[in-house]
């Protein structure tokens, strides 16, 4: 049976975020573990730590907008590193971890936990040539 961790971030409110990826890998009965950090620049090496124990990995957190560059710098070092790792090891990455600009951009957003699930399970069940 697949594995898959979910690590999500503390930082900002991200609990609609995880609901919806526990909803739909309850649906799908795939089993599941949860890992909080502190904030999101912590999830790709927390993956990197896990990655030979599971299958695949969900990243969750929210990246908002503040008055320095550091928003473009944080948000670029996390897509690079997730999908450095995903390459590296083969193993699929669902990234839902959130830039916006506000906190009401990110709570319309919020089918994004369940989207990257949806995408990481859609690669597992790919058949490989």
């Amino acid at each position: 049976m697949k594995k898959i961790l979910i690590v999500v971030s503390r930082y900002n409110d991200t609990n609609f975020l995880l609901n919806s990826t526990k909803q739909v890998l309850t649906k799908t009965k795939i089993k599941f573990k949860t890992i909080k950090v502190n904030g999101a620049f912590e999830i790709p090496v927390t993956i990197s730590r896990n990655i030979k124990k599971f299958d695949a990995f969900i990243a969750l957190g929210i990246i908002i907008k503040g008055e320095t560059l550091n928003f473009e710098f944080i948000s670029q070092a996390i897509t690079n590193g997730l999908m450095n790792l995903s390459i590296s090891s083969k193993k699929p990455i669902g990234n839902g971890i959130l830039t916006c600009y506000d906190s009401q951009q990110a709570i319309k957003r919020s089918n994004k936990g369940a989207e990257a699930a949806e995408a990481v399970i859609d690669v597992l069940n790919q058949k490989l040539l």
